[in-house]
């Protein structure tokens, strides 16, 4: 078995953190490690290091090398340009039939913050065993907690069968962000988990999903797999993957696929994909309060905010439900329940061309 872990991306929502050159993904968030350092030492207690890949652009390799010591250097693929979830997972998917005629292949984001790792092994692992099984597309769901916008989600059909514990679904329908009434009518139904952008199969199972309903993506898929290996790897691989069409697994196959079951992720997730999941996922006081960087805060008449300051004693006086983060160069203060919206400010430094904050 083999895991494919994908850390690209700029996680904007995480302004003033998260930046170019380190992404959310490469930070410390959620605890002393980087996000992907917990997410490849979770994995690793089911599938050995020597198997796992780590795809990312290239300004973030030698980051991502250094952070991750355990990982062969030859096992982190470099993607000459991103172009979204389908094509980094094909990519992933030709090395691996290179390496072994056809196993299974986990795939998880690089930014996800989970809080039972043995849950989390449990259910990866009988996923495995249906995808091993089956021609099939296994995905991980999220049974909501809230309505939320900023997820797809995934609608329940029948039971398939039980491995262990586990219980494994056919899925009926897989859909992209909805807009807040959809999203209240999914829920409202209990049919519908959060997309975790986690997906398990067989190498051989998406290559053969890919061809049927992205061929012309398939088409360069092709050249680079006789490219691999080859005296030309270096000079072929760039130029054909450059012109792949940029696509999400979920929009390219999975929405059209027939062939697709879920089991339920719960495992304690998060994708924390802005201030908003952190301020969720983090400790707080009796009022609400989080305060995180380590310097001194102080909450004075204060309720329901998250604070992270590493250099400067923060103090808040009558203040209710603030995001506040300060960097060396920048200090961001958002409503809380805004903080998706940080990715606009992002925009508009981009706009702005004003580079030394990005």
């Amino acid at each position: 078995m083999y895991a494919v872990i994908m850390a690209g991306g700029k996680g904007a929502r995480f302004w003033p953190r998260s930046r170019e050159k380190k992404p959310k993904h490469l930070l410390d968030i959620t605890s002393e490690k980087t996000i992907i350092q917990e997410t490849v030492d979770r994995i690793k207690q089911l599938i050995p290091q020597d198997n796992i890949l780590v795809v990312t652009g290239k300004k973030h390799a030698r980051t991502l090398i250094r952070q991750l010591p355990e990982i062969p250097s030859r096992n982190i693929l470099i993607e000459p340009e991103g172009k979204n979830t389908a094509a980094c997972i094909g990519l992933a998917a030709l090395h691996i039939r290179k390496m072994v005629p056809d196993d299974v292949m986990v795939v998880l984001p690089s930014d996800h913050a989970i809080h039972d790792s043995q849950r989390f092994i449990d259910v990866i692992g009988a996923a495995a065993k249906v995808a091993a099984q089956e021609d099939a597309l296994v995905t991980i769901g999220i049974k909501p907690t809230s309505i939320q916008t900023g997820f797809g989600y995934i609608e329940q059909a029948d039971s398939f069968q039980r491995i262990g514990h586990e219980e494994i679904f056919r899925v009926k329908s897989i859909r992209e962000k909805p807009d807040f009434q959809q999203a209240k009518e999914f829920i409202e139904s209990g049919k519908f988990y959060w997309n975790s952008g986690m997906f398990i199969w067989k190498a051989s199972t998406i290559l053969k999903e890919i061809g049927r309903w992205l061929p012309a993506l398939d088409g360069g898929l092709m050249k680079i797999n006789e490219a691999i290996g080859s005296p030309r790897e270096a000079v072929i691989v760039p130029r054909v993957y450059r012109k792949l069409a940029s696509i999400s697994i979920d929009y390219g196959v999975m929405e059209k696929a027939d062939n697709v079951f879920m089991i339920q992720g719960d495992f304690g997730w998060s994708d924390v994909g802005s201030w908003d999941a952190l301020w969720e996922i983090s400790p707080k006081d009796i009022q609400g309060n989080a305060a995180l960087g380590g310097s001194e805060t102080i909450f004075e008449d204060s309720e329901g905010s998250l604070i992270y300051s590493p250099r400067k004693l923060v103090a808040l006086v009558g203040i209710k439900d603030l995001i506040i983060v300060e960097t060396k160069d920048a200090l961001l203060i958002c409503k809380k329940g805004s903080s998706q919206n940080v990715k606009k400010v992002v925009d508009i430094l981009e706009g702005k061309k004003l580079k030394k904050y990005l």
